[in-house]
């Protein structure tokens, strides 16, 4: 191996026992790392100046005395260092330090392995005395020489040369040449010194975005979009697929990422701690899988049960996921039932404990604390694992522990912080000291941000977050314009919004101290609030006269039930429905006959909800519209009330579907083909909007007459900025399907969007922090 390296010009510079590896008995020569370091440094310091680098016990005397130009000479004087050891035990030259091993190289005979061991072959003995010969020139001229002569029981030393090597008188020129060698020694020993005991100097931090192809887009689904692998070499990231978002993996070295097979509507991807596989979760349903980077088959570790709000892969060998409603879970990596680890602190207001992060030692989670009260309110907090309790450290949006002792942490401004931790005793043990900003943020606190062991930091750059989220035209080619740019406000969590009959008011759930429906008139005109009871109210419709406004409310208890007020604000509110039931959606059909609504379990759960309709005045009970084992969400009704689009997961992932209303069972089509969720009809009945799996606005042509059938699927526009939450549809239609109403959460413009990475991190958070 060293002769093939040394016909290649490749000097090792460091061999000793530990970089020659067996693998099934076959010896393998490894970590070129000097002879690489030294290759980069060329025409540097490193070679100017020149350094001693390697191991003592197995340094020639021309790297021990730091010579600027090595030969492969100096690579066999090492190789016989090694055979000297496993034929005597001992390296030739030992000693209690450094300075002594050196001293003793440059100016000491090396015992023949013979008188140490008299069973070693004479002529493996002169092979080796040969391949430790004090001058270069004296020793093999390639290591395949070096080895031909271990397996020639012929080979011997000149007399006069082997007589030296056996302790003769001190005559010759080697004795000669030591005495100078033993002055040159004293000097260059304090430079050998100096370069080994010298505190390593700062590396410097590099600052740059990283380009990706257009097809390769990172996309921005809640949860987090991005992961570095702990050395830094790969990241994993959300971005389009067929028909769904799915993982990408892009090695450091490369231009091009490349799609993850069987990670079809993944988020929050997380790296195990080798760097080997990557986990993320799925929703609708929700499940949390493991993907190999080896090439093996991707593995559900737990189905249901568990948030998507981040996650995280410890060191005691559990995943640790987040909940946007409840406490952190967590699931074994070899798979079972998810088990919950926090429980929430109520009286503070807290709602759930987001984006993980395991400590390394294992003794704690950091967490994001969300807040009832403010939903533009967290804190960054930490779970101890032995009790099970948290405690509050900072405020912040998001938070990692860095190797250096550090908790680093962004605001949510998009500033990134850091503050000393001790993980041990899981508290910050000084103050937060500001490192940058302009990290994007979403309007739910959720940053696109990785931090590796090694000090390279990746995020997401983008606007400072708004102080809330905006109302936004967007045409059918995708062009957008802000409704009312005077107008923010706080726009969370499966909200819904619906823009009157006539297209001039918009009522929505804007969240405050609690969460109530407004009315806003279109533009630029005054914001009215409708609802003062409850602490929640969301999801408004429209009734089809456009005089007043139906949603749901906990007013009446923790069950959501139906109610309807005048958009005016006159009068009190009626209450529609009050069932047993959770109702999740609910909405009148166009001849004001039908309520159709949605009931099941938490809006968040699976699996148990279906669509239902009641005529006030005839029904004494609910009749079944859409009743299957698969979960049905977000319904819509055409606008001429014959028929109903819906959401659902039959086939394995989301499609949108079409039955007649209200004889639902008289037939079905699947309207999308390559995921579909949130449906919307058209006012003019020809065609039903939906949005795909790549969160794509796609406009499906329809046809009713003679029989049902779907046309031409056509894409519009992205949708992947605007806020689009599960369960319900978060957009709706000008009269003339000319134009649609968003919502962007703040902070994430789109043209503002970067991919940043920083090398070296590390050095700069020092610096600022203190160590």
């Amino acid at each position: 191996a060293l002769d093939y390296a040394h016909r290649q010009n490749v000097i090792h510079r460091d061999i000793k026992p530990e970089n020659i590896l067996l693998h099934d008995g076959r010896p393998m020569v490894a970590d070129f790392g000097i002879a690489l370091a030294l290759s980069a440094a060329a025409g540097g310091r490193m070679t100017e100046t020149g350094m001693s680098l390697g191991t003592p016990h197995y340094m020639s005397p021309e790297q021990a005395t730091a010579e600027k130009d090595l030969t492969h000479r100096s690579d066999i004087y090492s190789l016989g260092c090694v055979l000297y050891e496993m034929l005597t035990g001992d390296p030739p030259h030992t000693g209690s330090s450094a300075q002594q091993i050196i001293m003793k190289i440059v100016s000491e005979d090396v015992q023949p392995v013979t008188e140490l061991r008299k069973s070693v072959p004479p002529h493996v003995g002169a092979a080796t005395a040969k391949s430790l010969e004090k001058l270069a020139a004296d020793r093999f001229e390639s290591a395949a020489k070096f080895g031909e002569a271990l397996t020639n029981p012929a080979f011997t030393l000149p007399t006069a040369e082997a007589a030296v090597l056996r302790g003769a008188s001190a005559r010759g020129p080697w004795n000669r040449l030591t005495i100078g060698m033993t002055a040159v020694a004293a000097i260059l020993l304090l430079t050998t010194l100096w370069g080994w005991l010298r505190p390593e100097p700062p590396k410097l931090v590099v600052r740059y975005s990283i380009g990706v192809h257009q097809d390769e887009a990172l996309a921005y689904p809640f949860g987090g979009s991005l992961a570095l692998s702990p050395d830094g070499s790969r990241m994993v990231y959300v971005g389009s697929g067929e028909g769904a978002l799915q993982l990408w993996l892009r090695d450091r070295d490369q231009l091009r990422a490349r799609p993850l097979p069987g990670t079809e509507g993944a988020s929050a991807p997380f790296f195990s701690p080798d760097g080997q596989r990557v986990a993320f979760i799925t929703r609708n349903p929700t499940m949390l899988k493991v993907i190999s980077l080896g090439g093996e088959p991707t593995v559900t570790l737990t189905e249901g049960g568990i948030g998507y709000a981040g996650g995280s892969w410890g060191p005691d060998g559990f995943l640790y996921v987040g909940r946007l409603a409840g406490g952190l879970m967590r699931v074994p990596a070899t798979g079972g039932e998810a088990e919950p680890v926090s429980t929430l602190d109520t009286a503070q207001g807290e709602t759930g404990h987001n984006f993980p992060h395991a400590l390394p030692n294992g003794k704690g989670v950091l967490v994001t604390v969300n807040h009832r009260a403010n939903a533009q309110t967290h804190d960054i907090g930490v779970v101890d694992l032995t009790t099970g309790e948290h405690r509050v450290l900072v405020r912040g949006v998001y938070g990692r522990y860095a190797s250096t002792g550090h908790l680093v942490f962004v605001r949510r401004d998009g500033a990134l912080l850091a503050a000393p931790f001790d993980q041990d005793k899981l508290a910050l043990t000084g103050p937060a000291v500001p490192l940058l900003e302009g990290i994007r943020v979403t309007q739910l606190g959720d940053p696109d941000l990785a931090l590796t062991e090694t000090g390279t930091l990746a995020y997401v750059a983008g606007n400072a977050v708004q102080e809330g989220a905006t109302a936004v035209w967007v045409d059918r080619n995708g062009r957008a314009q802000v409704a009312d740019p005077a107008w923010s406000f706080n726009f969370v969590g499966n909200a819904g919004l619906a823009l009157s009959p006539d297209g001039t008011r918009l009522a929505l759930r804007i969240q405050e101290t609690t969460a109530d429906i407004w009315v806003k008139e279109l533009d630029r005109g005054p914001l009215t609030r409708l609802t003062f009871e409850g602490g929640r109210n969301f999801r408004p419709q429209w009734t089809p006269d456009g005089r007043s406004v139906t949603f749901l409310s906990t007013r009446q208890s923790e069950s959501y039930d139906l109610y309807q007020k005048r958009a005016d604000g006159t009068g009190p509110a009626e209450l529609l429905l009050d069932l047993e039931q959770r109702v999740v959606e609910a909405f009148w059909s166009p001849d004001g006959r039908w309520i159709v609504f949605r009931a099941g379990g938490f809006t968040g759960s699976t699996g148990d909800r279906d669509i239902w309709g009641i005529r006030p005045g005839v029904d004494s009970v609910p009749v079944e519209v859409v009743v299957t084992p698969p979960d049905t969400r977000a319904a819509a009704m055409s606008r001429d009330g014959r028929w109903i689009a819906y959401e659902s997961n039959e086939t394995g992932r989301d499609e949108v579907f079409v039955r007649p209303f209200p004889n639902t069972g008289d037939g079905k089509w699947q309207v999308s083909i390559d995921g579909g969720n949130a449906p919307l009809w058209a006012h003019s009945g020809q065609e039903l909007f939906y949005l795909n799996g790549n969160a794509e606005l796609v406009a499906a042509e329809i046809v009713t007459t003679p029989a049902f059938s779907v046309g031409e699927r056509r894409p519009l526009f992205s949708a992947v900025q605007y806020y689009r939450g599960p369960n319900a549809r978060h957009y709706d239609v000008t009269p003339d399907d000319r134009r649609f109403m968003f919502i962007l959460p703040g902070g994430i413009a789109d043209e503002a969007r970067e991919l940043i990475f920083v090398e070296n991190f590390f050095e700069e958070l020092k610096a600022k922090v203190g160590n």
